[in-house]
């Protein structure tokens, strides 16, 4: 053992010479020395934290990559695949609710010939549109958890950008089947649904829960500042469209004017989805790779307490998952989520004709609940848990920093998936546009102003909470009334997407 002492100094030495930080040396000793304890390898040397030389540690770190790597390989891999897979059975009570997959399935398939005649079925169409409903809610969550295994491996910074795309999952993959159906009139009530469900309600159910016990939590002041600028743009993008459109329509729809406006939309719809693309892109190389040298995956230098805390907290916590049997655990629950997904699809026109529920009001607010499911039980849950501990007299755990990864999400869809599919429209013949209802833009402006409002000091509380969950039952509430514009719907028509068929 006296041999290995001389290497374990080398090693410090080394990397003090290449003038590493002291924040990664503190790390670099927690990882090795956990190792070396199990191993009965001595220890390295604890590092202290030096505040002057914070400020400048973001210019003397190692590359990203040889960062993310030595984290990711040196995690996790005491986990055995059978510990792993007993973690993720045991993540939420929510697994439960697996069941629904299968019966789900079966439903579907029992119903599959008789979709045409609701007069010839085994089973109603209800069933599989609840059972399919059910069925996702413990795939969210196993998406959820799993990313947050992922996140422990990866860091804070790419962690929240992975939960924030795979959280998404359902969302893109309910509209993706719409826009391959070519119900491209409630593909975008739908797409429209979703951004103010993730800008309004999920924001508020977690902002209430959390802020019951606080006067007020935080927000990581970069990524709201920049969310505001986020937020506009992509009301914007919609706007343009709309401007455009309210300017012609009233003669370019007569007579063969028409088809000259379709193409002018198709058109800035295009050109608008690619800006938009890029816009996104470059947010995410600032905010995961802020100016400076190797700074990629690094919080902000001047990032809130809480945010410094957060990381270090993820640094300190142990896995429940081995990485490979996470990423496995993805996929699997992705590629379920896909025909779980278009069987809810399936049964959507039956249950809405047999329920007399207006179209506007099931792809604004019906199909967008889907993907609060999960998050709405939790939320419940952790609510229902909080009031038993508090009537016991029992602690509550307090949380600093508050959960807007809604937020986050709302402008991924608005300015990546949105205009994606504009994109694979334009490939594949579908003139899906950027044209949304005049009623789904105010609303979408709406629910952007408060959001940016309620956010703008990066501070929440429950009562902003429950002023964006009130307005969100505003606009369910204002949605039931509410008929499309006609004008709008006939310029979604064309290509491979012919008009409906009118009964005889």
């Amino acid at each position: 053992m006296a041999d290995l002492e001389p290497t374990t100094a080398t090693l410090s030495t080394n990397f003090k010479n290449e003038s590493t930080s002291t924040y990664e040396l503190e790390n670099f000793a927690k990882f090795t020395n956990a190792n070396n304890i199990e191993s009965g390898l001595p220890l390295l040397p604890q590092f202290s934290r030096n505040p002057e030389s914070d400020s400048t540690s973001n210019a003397t770190k190692h590359p990203a990559s040889a960062r993310l790597k030595a984290r990711f390989v040196g995690r996790g891999k005491q986990i055995g695949v059978v510990e792993s897979l007993k973690a993720i059975v045991c993540s939420s009570w929510l697994n439960l609710l697996v069941v629904f997959i299968p019966l789900s399935w079966i439903v579907h398939f029992l119903n599959h010939q008789n979709v045409d005649d609701l007069h010839l079925h085994l089973m109603p169409f209800s069933l599989t549109f609840s059972f399919s409903l059910l069925a996702l809610i413990p795939l969210e969550r196993l998406v959820e958890y799993g990313g947050e295994q992922m996140s422990l491996y990866c860091g804070k910074d790419l962690g929240d950008l992975i939960v924030i795309t795979l959280n998404n999952t359902v969302e893109a993959s309910l509209a993706i089947i719409l826009f391959i159906r070519c119900e491209l009139r409630l593909l975008q009530s739908t797409i429209i649904g979703v951004v103010i469900l993730h800008l309004l309600l999920v924001p508020g159910v977690t902002f209430i829960a959390g802020g019951t016990k606080r006067v007020y939590q935080e927000l990581n002041p970069h990524v709201a500042q920049l969310n505001h600028t986020l937020l506009i743009m992509g009301v914007l993008t919609m706007i343009l469209p709309l401007a455009l459109y309210n300017t012609l329509h009233e003669t370019s729809l007569q007579g063969d004017n028409a088809p000259s406006l379709q193409g002018s939309i198709l058109k800035i719809s295009r050109g608008i989805a690619i800006i938009s693309n890029l816009v996104y892109v470059f947010s995410r190389i600032f905010l995961h790779d802020p100016p400076g040298n190797n700074n990629a995956f690094t919080s902000f230098p001047d990032a809130p307490a809480a945010v410094i805390e957060e990381e270090e907290e993820l640094l300190e916590e142990v896995p429940e998952v081995n990485p490979w049997v996470c990423i496995a655990l993805l996929v699997v629950t992705i590629g379920l989520i896909a025909p779980t997904t278009e069987y809810l699809v399936d049964s959507v026109d039956v249950v809405r004709e047999k329920g007399n529920i207006p179209e506007e009001w099931f792809g604004l607010i019906l199909l967008p609940l889907a993907s609060f499911s999960a998050d709405g039980l939790l939320a419940i849950g952790h609510f229902l848990r909080s009031f038993v501990l508090s009537y016991k007299g029992q602690p509550i755990p307090v949380l600093v920093l508050a959960k807007a990864r809604s937020i986050d999400m709302s402008i991924q869809f608005n300015l990546f998936w949105i205009p994606v599919l504009v994109l694979v429209g334009w490939f594949d013949d579908r003139p899906m546009s950027l044209l949304f209802d005049r009623f789904e833009a105010i609303l979408l402006i709406g629910a952007c102003f408060l959001v940016n409002y309620v956010t703008a000091d990066a501070k929440t509380n429950w009562a902003e909470g429950a002023t964006m969950v009130s307005f969100y039952v505003m606009i369910a509430l204002t949605a039931w009334f509410y008929i499309s514009d006609p004008g709008i719907a006939a310029l979604l028509i064309g290509g491979k997407c012919p008009p409906p068929l009118t009964p005889e």
